[in-house]
Order: C-alpha cells, then structure tokens, then sequence
C-alpha cells in the first residue's frame, strides 16, 4: 500500500480513495486512451471537452504502461495548469519539482514512451526538447565525418544520421547512400549565426557626389539651387520612382545578394528588422526616415518666391505624397513626406496654405480629407494599403517602438496620446509578423512596379541619405551625433519659417 505522504504527493484531491495496485494495472490502457497524441504539438489542451485535443486518442499496448510504471490517480485527463504526474514507480514518492532539472511545464506522459532518447528529456548536458541549444564553434569545426564527437540535437536528427549510416553498410556504398549520409552530417554542423553589423550602411565622409564637392558647408546656395531645379524638372510620378528605388535597397528589399542574405541570417530586410540583430537596420532607417523630412521642409521653406510659388510647391508635395501612397505602395517615404508637411514650422504658414486652397482646391482637399486621416490610421495601426499593391510597408511605429531610446520623437506617439494606447501597441506588435512573413510579397511588388524603370543619377543621388547629410549639415556637421543635429536644424528650419511669415504681433492685431 501506497504512504500517506505519497498520497499526497501523487493524488491532488484528497477525497479520492487510493485504488489498489491490480485495479491501476487494469485502468492503464483506459487512462491512456485518453492521453493526447505524444507527437502532437505542446500546446494547451482546451478547456472545452469536444475540443480535437480530447479526441486525439494514442493507443499503447498494456506492458508498455506497465513496463513505464504509470499509476494515473484516476480516468480524468490532467490539464496542462494541474500539477505533473511524472513516471516512475508507485510505492515511491514523487520528486520535488524544486529540485527538478528542468522547469520548463510538459507532459508529463510524453516519458513513458520506450525510445532511447527518453534520458535526454532530463540530461542537462543534452538539453530540453523545448529549448534551443546552437552548436558551439568548436563544435562546428570538427570534421563533419566525426559525428560522434558532435553534440546531440534531437533523436529525430541522430535517426537521420543512423538510418544513412546503416544504409551504407548494408547496401554497399553507393553514390545514393552516401549522398544521404553527407547531407545529413551537414545538417548535423548546426546554427550559424547571423552577423551583427555595429556601423552604419550611411557614410558620408567617404560619399562621392555629383553635386557636392569632398568639402562643403551647411545648406551651400549653388547645390540648394541645383537641387530645386531637378526637383522642380520632374514630375511627382517620376520623383516617387526615384525614392521608392533608394527606399528598397536602404531597406534591402531590393538588390539583396546571397552573400548579404548569409550576413544577415534571413532573406529580406523587412525580416532582419523585427530581429534582435536588426539593430543597426532600425537605426538606419531612423535616420533616413527623418532625414528626408528635414529635406522636404527645407525645399518649401527656402522657395523665397512668391506665396503662390510657396503654394504651388506645397501642392506638388501633395501630389508627391499621394504617388507614394497610392501608385508605388511606398509607405516609408509617404509618412516621411506627410511628417514634413505636418511640421509646425510649415503648418504655421497660414497664407501659403490659404493660397493653397484657393489655387490648389484638389489638392487641399487631397490632403486635409483623404491623406492626412488615412496616415493617422496608419499610425494607430487601423488600416494599411493592400498587400498586393505594397513595397515598403508602415513599419515607423514599430521601429519607434523597438528603438525609443533612440528614436528622437518631439510629438507624442499615437500609443501615448490616446485611451486605448494598449491596443495601439499591440497592433503594430501584431503588424511585425505580417512584415517578416511578406519580404517576399514586397520584393516582388517593387520589382514589377519599377520595371523598366530607367533613374536619373542625380535625382537617385538627392534622395540618397548620404547626399542629404551632407546638404543639410556639411561635410564636418554629418559626423556628429544625431541628436545635436536635429536640436541644431529645428532652429534653422524655424528661422526659415518666420523670415517667410513673421509672427503677428499682439500690438498689431
């Protein structure tokens, strides 16, 4: 007969009368039927009794249970919340889970199956099932005929391993044979990790420009100039192209080689900056993102022309945003280009903006009605562009919220501003999934939307975030960490917003 203090240990309900040892041995199979399948996932099971977790049934034959030791305290199948009925024999108290090897919660059942790799499940050296153990690098330079000096990974992979083995010994060597037995040794190197870039893709002291000669200051007037005149030469269309191009491969999107793939441990960029090592990507983008704002702004804010001039070049930056969202799927630059246009130092421009309406009524409308509520949703995580109609997707929020340490936000974020900034979060969270999952998707998108697409070497280089550093803070200025940067040009763009429109006095009302 079983102790007290192994009742205790093994039956959590202490109304349960102990059943004696023949009746456990004959209610084994019928406690077994109701096991879930050993080899389904690790799931939860369902509280819901019709669930598919309670009619998977495994079927064992008797001496197996036997032979395992298993004493269910009753047919009620153990949830995955209730305490773990671990195997072993009936007279003898359970262990305590304090001293277990592992704490990582599982079946407790999964240990009476016969296989030989039932040891692994608690060999610390050989490590859970549940968890990932990456070869070491000694490991991976053994010679991969030496398989027996390599770690375990799992039984299945050690099966692989033997079945090529036995295959060559007993049919002979043959080409077939000892293909399979090679790739599995292969597979048996392990993980190699990815590599994690600690420096910059952008460097613009080593940038070599068409416009820009090795030293230039901030905001030189002769490459100003030529820049509104390319600017001002192409339409709205053709200057998306433009972005969307430089946007893809900054992104690695496009023009992702096997060697950069290798690097990166994934295929698409859209993967890597959802990953820890996708640092450096997030802050590159970052800086890109607000990097072409400042650009925006400061090609409207230095047209020194008429207010029909200012607003006509507002009216094209409209259109500009609205090529991005709707014809090119660029969602990156389209919220860099609405971040520009929302700036109070362009919304404090009320007479541009009135001449806007009254010359440019489409346009204004465009962007008060349809532009401006369609990025806000963005932003709260609401509604996106079509999958099939995208290239860069709205990935701002999540890099902000990935990079807040790093990311220089002066407004408040969606998440911060509102009640339901929770859900705000968790949608984007939620986004990143579809981001990683469509690389692929959004490769495909770019390639057809720039088919054909034949860019002019200035305007790619204009849109480049190397030449744009150095415009906006010179040769010296682009060294110097971003924060000092931005803290510099937010008053240079203010003092380009008040020449245009000096503030009204009180005195003057």
């Amino acid at each position: 007969a079983l102790s007290s203090e192994s009742d205790a240990s093994v039956f959590p309900f202490p109304s349960v009368s102990l059943p004696h040892h023949r009746d456990i041995i004959r209610n084994c199979a019928v406690s077994v039927d109701q096991i879930q399948d050993l080899h389904s996932p690790m799931s939860p099971i369902s509280e819901n009794p019709t669930s598919p977790a309670y009619s998977t049934v495994t079927r064992l034959k008797p001496h197996t249970c036997q032979a395992a030791g298993i004493a269910p305290a009753s047919p009620v199948i153990r949830r995955s919340s209730e305490p773990q009925l671990c195997p072993g024999s009936s007279n003898k108290p359970l262990p305590d889970p304090a001293h277990s090897t592992h704490s990582t919660p599982c079946h407790g059942y999964a240990r009476a199956s016969p296989s030989p790799s039932v040891n692994s499940y608690s060999d610390p050296d050989t490590g859970h099932y549940c968890q990932l153990h990456p070869t070491s690098p000694s490991s991976r330079e053994r010679p991969a005929h030496d398989t027996k000096q390599l770690p375990a990974k799992s039984y299945v992979e050690r099966l692989k391993v033997e079945e090529g083995q036995r295959g060559t010994v007993e049919n002979g060597s043959g080409e077939a044979e000892a293909g399979q037995r090679l790739k599995g040794e292969r597979d048996f190197v392990g993980f190699v990790p990815p590599t994690v870039e600690t420096c910059s893709s952008f460097n613009p002291a080593a940038f070599q420009s068409l416009l820009i000669p090795l030293e230039n200051k901030p905001l030189e007037m002769a490459v100003l100039k030529k820049v509104k005149e390319l600017l001002a030469d192409a339409d709205a269309k053709t200057l998306a192209k433009h972005i969307t191009k430089v946007d893809c491969v900054v992104a690695r999107i496009l023009g992702v080689t096997a060697e950069m793939q290798r690097l990166m441990g994934v295929s698409s960029g859209m993967e890597l900056l959802t990953l820890p090592h996708g640092h450096q990507l997030r802050l590159d983008l970052l800086e890109r993102f607000h990097t072409m704002s400042i650009m925006i702004a400061v090609d409207i804010l230095g047209c020194t022309g008429s207010t029909e001039e200012r607003a006509a070049l507002l009216h094209k930056t409209i259109q500009l945003a609205a090529e991005l969202k709707s014809t090119m799927g660029n969602m990156f630059s389209f919220a860099a280009v609405m971040n520009a246009l929302e700036m109070a130092q362009i919304a404090r421009l009320e007479q541009t903006w009135m001449v806007l309406r009254q010359r440019h009524t489409e346009g204004a409308i465009l962007y008060e009605k349809k532009l401006k509520p369609f990025l806000k949703s963005l932003n709260e995580g609401k509604e996106g562009p079509p999958l099939t109609n995208t290239t860069f997707p709205h990935i701002m929020p999540l890099v902000t919220l990935l990079e807040r340490d790093d990311a220089l936000v002066d407004s408040p974020e969606p998440w911060e501003a509102t009640d339901n900034g929770v859900e705000v979060v968790m949608a984007h969270l939620e986004a990143a999934r579809m981001v990683a999952h469509h690389g692929g998707l959004y490769h495909t998108n770019a390639e057809v939307k720039l088919q054909g697409f034949q860019g002019r070497a200035e305007l790619l280089e204009i849109f480049s975030t190397e030449f744009q550093l150095r415009l906006l803070w010179g040769s010296r200025g682009a060294e110097s960490s971003q924060a000092e940067r931005y803290e510099k040009f937010d008053k240079v763009l203010t003092a380009l917003s008040h020449k245009l429109e000096p503030a009204v006095r009180f005195s003057e009302l």
